[in-house]
């Protein structure tokens, strides 16, 4: 693709790199075939390419975001998908990012638009305010057909049954190895998933004590930033990623910083990139470099064979596959821990949850989530694992199927306890 950006223009880093990303396109429409915000909507400018030319036009015209690309480029997932179908190595990340970093800088939105972006900024990356909005979501659950937005409904509906209890493991210490100490790592105890699954953590800590790991869980670690990134909050997000990069290099010598989350995992590799022009660019290369996707660590250090002997559909988050390019080692593992292992149709396409997508993006959410449910369900299974909590919590509130994180299942089919969403199925 021509751009025309001036030198003065790319002396911003931000637009320097959305040019090299825009000058790699060729315009072949491969990523639509596997966009699914375009497979709802059908319409070219809901597809990566469409997004591409408004991005372009807003980047290099230099003017400030408008309605219409706002519209379109608020119903991208980031799922990523567009990335493993591009033949031409088109970097649509960055690019997505730096253009929503703009919008964010140059667009007012309307007052409960900008209303719900800081509720959700101020409260899922907080576990404890985070609880609060839930227990509060609850109460007000049986009159969430009175509100008068649906971006309200949809966050109303997505309370859970229950909050599980505060997990001690949550706290700054260390877990000593189960046997001899073969690794040092450190855990991202997410932040969202510690007020929505507790059972994760456990299961992650346990898992990795047994096969001869000392858990570090540092102190002053909260959100990877995720969150607040993907709003085009740069400052925010940069804020609480510095404070995790600083945290994880206070620790000393690490292995590997696990990650259980994979929304977290695929922003953290990319601390690199995000502080790349900043002082603290050597450190944020180093964390990124630690990072590790749970299952990409138990690939690598390996697992013993178990006794698992369930059904099991596997989700594959798109932040695990696309994102990291994580496709193998979930089901690899789950094979080896005696599990027999499925996969639905169209696996490589989003739920819907794609972070908060499914509280500002409810309707589109919903047809995604209906159509990776039914897929699922197809298989049969007795239970449905994913690598992401966000996905468990999408796909759970659409079937009645058990969803467990993968490594529950690893945990219990090599001597932990069953996963406690089984027990109580």
């Amino acid at each position: 693709m021509q751009t025309n950006f001036s030198p003065e223009q790319l002396k911003d880093p931000g637009v320097a790199r959305s040019n090299e990303i825009l000058r790699a396109c060729v315009h072949c429409g491969f990523c639509t075939a596997t966009c699914p915000s375009y497979q709802v909507l059908g319409d070219e400018l809901d597809s990566p390419r469409g997004r591409i030319y408004l991005i372009k036009d807003m980047l290099e015209n230099d003017r400030l975001a408008d309605e219409k690309t706002v519209k379109h480029l608020d119903r991208c997932l980031s799922c990523l998908a567009c990335m493993t179908t591009c033949p031409s190595g088109v970097h649509y990340m960055h690019l997505i990012d730096h253009a929503r970093a703009h919008v964010e800088k140059t667009y007012k939105r309307p007052m409960m638009d900008r209303l719900l972006r800081w509720t959700l900024a101020k409260i899922v990356p907080y576990p404890g305010r985070f609880r609060l909005a839930m227990g509060g979501a609850k109460l007000a659950k049986p009159f969430a057909g009175l509100l008068p937005d649906k971006r309200l409904r949809a966050m109303v509906g997505m309370a859970p049954k229950t909050i599980p209890p505060v997990s001690r493991n949550d706290d700054a210490q260390v877990f000593a190895p189960m046997g001899e100490k073969k690794y040092r790592v450190a855990l991202q105890i997410g932040c969202a998933q510690r007020a929505l699954n507790t059972d994760i953590n456990d299961a992650t800590i346990r898992l990795l004590r047994r096969l001869g790991c000392e858990v570090v869980i540092p102190k002053n670690l909260g959100c990877c930033g995720a969150l607040s990134h993907h709003m085009g909050r740069e400052d925010e997000s940069h804020s609480q990623a510095a404070r995790n990069i600083r945290a994880y290099l206070s620790e000393g010598d690490l292995d590997a910083v696990i990650i259980n989350t994979s929304g977290c995992g695929t922003t953290v590799k990319d601390y690199g990139h995000m502080f790349r022009n900043d002082p603290m660019a050597e450190d944020a290369a180093n964390v990124a470099g630690l990072a590790c996707d749970v299952s990409e660590f138990l690939v690598k250090i390996g697992l013993p064979e178990g006794k698992g002997g369930m059904r099991v559909a596997y989700h594959a988050a798109c932040s695990l596959q696309h994102g990291q390019q994580i496709k193998s080692a979930p089901k690899d593992l789950l094979k080896r821990a005696g599990f027999e292992v499925v996969e639905p149709a169209d696996s490589h396409l989003c739920c819907g949850s794609a972070g908060t997508y499914n509280l500002l993006q409810p309707e589109i959410s919903d047809e995604l989530k209906k159509r990776k449910v039914a897929t699922l369900e197809a298989k049969q299974p007795e239970v449905i694992a994913a690598g992401n909590i966000g996905c468990m919590v999408q796909i759970g509130g659409g079937t009645e199927v058990p969803v467990v994180h993968t490594v529950e299942l690893l945990d219990w089919a090599t001597g932990g306890p069953k996963p406690p969403a089984l027990a109580q199925a």
